[in-house]
């Protein structure tokens, strides 16, 4: 695995997390402000962390093939597992661990690949098959931090019953930062590179 890459990828990902972060909590006091209903929440959620499992797909199986040079079964593996996984420990376990500490009243862990499996699995796989296509890793890493960011945003606002006081949206801006960053740049980057080596030494 080569860390010169991955320090390199990561320090020019890193403003995209802290804007994102930003912006999330921006969104969370409009929503506050305006009283907006948890159902719309909802629907936000169910619409950005389906699309946020594509986009991660698309840009952990462009890493792979880019840097690893991975083949088609190593690609297919890498993108769908670097996506389900990371993007559900990015938009509702992370988040959902937030709401535990928090107390907060409405609490609830949504695992959109048993959910909708009929939505988000397929989704992945289209993803992968961008990636085959058209890999690239740049601009949609912006959009991948953007997406996770209000994926995690809005599985929380699920959970609140009432204005959250300052404690409060310091906290949840804390978890928005570590459910983005650490998985995002994770699946990103980590994940597809940790094969460069074992694709190399396995030929």
């Amino acid at each position: 695995m080569n860390t010169g890459i991955i320090a390199t990828e990561l320090k020019q990902h890193a403003p995209f997390t802290t804007f994102g972060t930003l912006t999330g909590i921006v969104i969370m006091a409009l929503f506050v402000q305006l009283s907006i209903s948890r159902e719309i929440s909802s629907f936000l959620f169910w619409t950005l962390h389906p699309a946020h499992v594509l986009l991660s797909a698309f840009v952990t199986a462009s890493m792979y093939r880019l840097h690893a040079k991975g083949g088609i079964s190593g690609t297919i593996l890498t993108g769908y597992f670097g996506a389900i996984g990371i993007a559900t420990l990015s938009d509702s376990l992370i988040p959902y661990v937030g709401e535990w500490l928090l107390d907060l009243p409405h609490r609830g862990l949504h695992l959109g690949f048993i959910e909708k499996w009929w939505l988000v699995n397929p989704l992945a796989l289209a993803g992968i098959s961008l990636a085959f296509l058209w890999p690239s890793t740049k601009f949609p890493h912006a959009g991948h931090v953007f997406l996770s960011t209000w994926a995690s945003l809005f599985h929380v606002l699920m959970a609140l019953g009432s204005s959250p006081d300052v404690v409060t949206t310091v906290l949840v801006a804390v978890f928005l930062f570590l459910a983005v960053w650490v998985p995002c740049c994770t699946s990103d980057i980590i994940f597809p590179l940790l094969w460069m080596k074992k694709e190399k030494s396995f030929p």
